[in-house]
């Protein structure tokens, strides 16, 4: 009976060990939570006239436009706007991924960072090489096209049966 309290005794003091080992690996976890709640990335567009703040997640907390915001055609100033937008979040993620490999470095074997740059060179287009946060050249959209009202293809949010 002693051989097995005794080996019962082992196995909970490499359990503890294994506990300490995660609390001290997980240590940085709440200073992280503080530091990725409190970033801020801002971008201003190279014409000036649009200027974006994103936080932790890409979340957009600001968003300014100059004078000459108003005399922009509106299709550009929208192309302007989102583009502005796509670089402030793009930025406030890598930035969100350095605090995150800064506090775990290679305990996992992971890096976030390069991770997201990947991520968002397959998204947006660019090389993961580049920062993506570099304007990309936008392809022109068509406007869509409403389906004609006797159209049977019409998938729209309109009732499904008919009535006669």
């Amino acid at each position: 009976m002693s051989a097995q309290m005794d080996e019962l005794i082992a196995q909970f003091q490499n359990f503890q060990s294994k506990v300490r080992q995660a609390e001290a690996r997980f240590a940085g976890v709440g200073d992280m939570q503080e530091r990725i709640a409190r970033l801020e990335t801002t971008v201003t567009s190279p014409d000036g006239t649009v200027t974006v703040t994103a936080g932790a997640g890409g979340t957009i907390t600001g968003l300014r436009l100059t004078a000459g915001a108003t005399r922009v055609e509106a299709g550009q100033l929208a192309a302007t706007i989102m583009d502005t937008i796509r670089r402030a979040a793009a930025g406030a993620a890598q930035q969100q991924a350095g605090i995150v490999d800064e506090t775990f470095g290679g305990a996992f074997g992971v890096d976030v960072s390069a991770q997201v740059r990947e991520a968002q060179a397959e998204a947006f287009g660019t090389a993961a090489a580049e920062p993506a946060s570099e304007p990309q050249p936008r392809q022109p959209s068509r406007p869509a096209r409403r389906p004609a009202a006797e159209d049977d293809d019409d998938f729209g949010q309109g009732p499904i049966l008919r009535r006669s």
